[in-house]
């Protein structure tokens, strides 16, 4: 989750400023929140052929274009430098293309990591790590990192050169509002990342950092811009700025 640093970030600084957190779940497992799994026996919904369509582009996929492992559905090809062939379209059969996860523009989205801007060799050594089994995972449930796995062992270091190329050239871009709350909308699993429910209920929100789409048809659309919201609890931004400015008695680094 590409928020999840943040995450512990502003649950450690609730600890560090008195509060007292959500117990960590039992045998060292991640929490929930911050890496939702699908449901057992979800069903994706078909493809009736309709064309989609996102803010501000003229070009139009389909739900199973939008959805092809293979395919890097670039809704805004002016924002951003030729994708190269790896990004757009992977390498069949077993090299997805990069933007299908992390999007055209590499914005990523809150079932994995946001990787414009990221030096070169920084997504050079994360890639031969998922390859040697030095970078795994806590959450073998999780489809998005089992997918990670999988590519690394089958891209070629070419292949790798020429994706951390593009996204380490990209601007990173401003995409999530937090929003301090104690009562944030309910969610349910979607995709390996939660979603509002829109069901005009809340539900408390403890130490946790609830992540969501504003708009999930254009998230599901795998639009670069996609915006998301990030509701934390009330006064966790004042605490993260003490914890980085002070150091949290030792519990981080100046």
């Amino acid at each position: 989750m590409r928020f999840f640093g943040f995450a512990a970030f502003l649950v450690l600084a609730l600890g560090a400023a008195g509060e007292t957190p959500l117990p960590p779940p039992s045998g060292d497992v991640p929490p929930p929140w911050a890496y939702p799994v699908d449901p057992p026996g979800l069903v994706a919904p078909t493809d009736d052929g309709t064309l989609r369509h996102v803010p501000d582009s003229a070009i139009s996929f389909t739900l199973n274009q939008v959805r092809d492992g293979f395919v890097s559905p670039d809704w805004h090809p002016a924002d951003h430098p030729p994708l190269p062939e790896v990004v757009a379209h992977g390498r069949k059969p077993a090299v997805m293309a990069c933007g299908y996860c992390h999007r055209a523009e590499g914005t990523g989205g809150p079932e994995n990591a946001s990787l414009a801007g990221l030096p070169a060799a920084y997504i050079i050594q994360q890639m031969r790590e998922f390859k040697s089994g030095a970078r795994s995972t806590s959450v073998p449930l999780r489809a998005p990192p089992k997918n990670m796995i999988a590519v690394s062992k089958a891209v070629t270091d070419v292949e790798i050169q020429e994706a951390a190329a593009y996204f380490s050239s990209l601007k990173p871009k401003s995409v999530i509002r937090v929003v301090e709350t104690d009562a944030p909308p309910q969610t349910h699993v979607h995709g390996w990342h939660l979603a509002d429910l829109k069901n005009n209920l809340t539900e408390p929100i403890g130490a946790r950092i609830i992540e969501v789409p504003e708009d999930l048809e254009q998230f599901v659309s795998r639009d670069s811009r996609s915006q998301f919201i990030a509701y934390v609890p009330p006064g966790s931004i004042e605490k993260g700025k003490a914890l980085a400015s002070t150091g949290g008695a030792g519990k981080t680094v100046q």
